[in-house]
């Protein structure tokens, strides 16, 4: 067995890119640990996992050469980055890559991507494809979303006693199925032949045309439109429904929902992870991480949902809630600090409130999921969560990629400073600012 965890890359096009990366997407802290740590965690949990692949386009980089020496340390197994030439989609790179994928003799592997956070049923999925299907077939994982939402996703038909997947529509315009794709996927070998297909009718089709790059964009190839659609019906792809905790990471608001789930996990799987109540020490309510190196006054109350990075300084009497904090910030006494995510070396100043607005599932509606709102709406900004860390306008080609800000996010950069006694509500603050006043509803430039 093998793990793709495929990491994307820099994204183009946006207009704000938040948090001012010094490290690629996956590596923002959720929970405590990068995102892409908690997909390593699970893969190496699986019985006769012998190498787990990060796949992307982000350019080489120190932070993530760190992050895979640490990660290799901790889990004892091999975990190599693998860089695209180019977005080549979730289908054309692991195509491009294929020989990497199979060398070893890999009976099968998986492939998830990075920008989701679950519980990651893996095993589940194993003996779910020994019971269905033939040595060739390949399993989705799938969840059940509410009717509205469900066209976001791709969305799966599947037959009801086989679970054999037989109708797959990806971002449907009608409502097509409640099951949606996890964008987690075990495959078998002969998956590259059904994409081998798929590469050689867009070379055929590039012979038509006149163009310099026709073969990079012969292998962009798009797992879930390209293949899924073309898989489905022909007794070759099943789906396993999970009813576990999922979610996408592509807002700032999504990844303060991701870190609660986590959280939830933690208290179940790794108490130990988790801050207690202690005699000298904060007031935990509910679930609450900690870093060891943090320094926490004793009358300080944290939770629930909340997590404190490495190097963080929270004063006297500060309450913080709903919020991560990341590392090197520093929360002079008495700061409330609310629905919101703390960039790198931030400092909020004494008595100061930083809040957010949450944009959270409906909690009446047990299949719901958490909406990406659109920057602005109606032409104001969408109230969101906060985010102390935005970075520049307009991206350069090789910049890092964001964590997808979304209006419903207030973000205060890295290294900003928010003075004493003011408040900053659901407001975009970017790097290097030095605040002077309150500020609600804006994005500070």
């Amino acid at each position: 067995l093998k793990a793709v965890i495929l990491i994307g890359g820099p994204q183009k096009g946006t207009r704000f890119r938040p948090l001012s990366f010094e490290v690629p997407k996956p590596l923002f802290p959720v929970a405590g640990v990068p995102m892409v740590q908690h997909h390593i965690e699970a893969c190496a949990k699986v019985p006769g996992m012998k190498e787990i692949l990060l796949m992307g386009f982000y350019q080489p980089h120190e932070a993530l050469s760190r992050f895979l020496v640490s990660a290799q340390q901790e889990f004892k197994i091999p975990i190599r980055y693998l860089q695209e030439y180019a977005a080549l989609g979730t289908g054309g790179g692991i195509y491009h890559f294929r020989d990497q994928i199979l060398s070893g003799g890999a009976e099968a592997f998986f492939v998830l991507n990075a920008d989701v956070c679950s519980e990651f049923p893996l095993q589940e999925m194993l003996e779910f494809r020994q019971q269905h299907g033939d040595a060739h077939s390949f399993v989705i994982l799938g969840t059940t979303a509410n009717r509205t939402q469900a066209l976001n996703y791709g969305c799966i038909v599947a037959n009801a006693d086989t679970q054999e997947v037989q109708h797959y529509v990806e971002k449907p315009s009608t409502f097509v199925s409640e099951i949606i794709n996890c964008g987690i996927y075990l495959f078998t070998p002969a998956i590259f032949q059904h994409i081998g297909e798929v590469f050689q009718r867009n070379q055929q089709e590039l012979v038509l045309e006149e163009s310099s790059n026709g073969w990079q964009r012969a292998e962009v190839i798009r797992l879930e439109q390209d293949v899924f659609t073309a898989l489905a019906g022909r007794g070759k792809l099943y789906v396993y429904k999970t009813d576990g905790f999922w979610s996408q990471i592509k807002s700032a608001g999504s990844a303060i929902y991701a870190s609660r789930l986590y959280l939830n996990q933690y208290s179940k799987s790794h108490p130990e992870r988790l801050a207690q109540n202690k005699p000298g020490c904060p007031i935990i309510r509910g679930n609450v991480y900690i870093h060891p190196t943090a320094s926490i006054d004793s009358t300080a109350v944290l939770g629930p949902n909340v997590s404190i990075g490495e190097g963080v300084t929270v004063g006297a009497g500060v309450r913080v809630r709903e919020s991560i904090v990341l590392h090197g910030a520093s929360l002079h006494d008495h700061t409330c600090v609310l629905n919101t995510i703390v960039g790198w070396d931030s400092t909020i100043g004494r008595w100061a409130r930083v809040e957010g607005t949450p944009s959270d599932p409906n909690p009446n509606d047990p299949y719901a999921k958490i909406d990406s709102e659109t920057l602005f709406r109606d032409g104001r900004l969408t109230p969101s969560i906060t985010i102390l860390g935005m970075s520049h306008l307009h991206p350069a080609p090789h910049s890092e990629a964001s964590l997808g800000l979304t209006p419903h996010a207030l973000s205060a950069g890295c290294s900003v400073t928010i003075p004493a006694e003011v408040v900053i509500l659901n407001s975009i603050v970017l790097p290097h600012k030095e605040l002077s006043r309150s500020y609600k509803n804006q994005i500070i430039l």
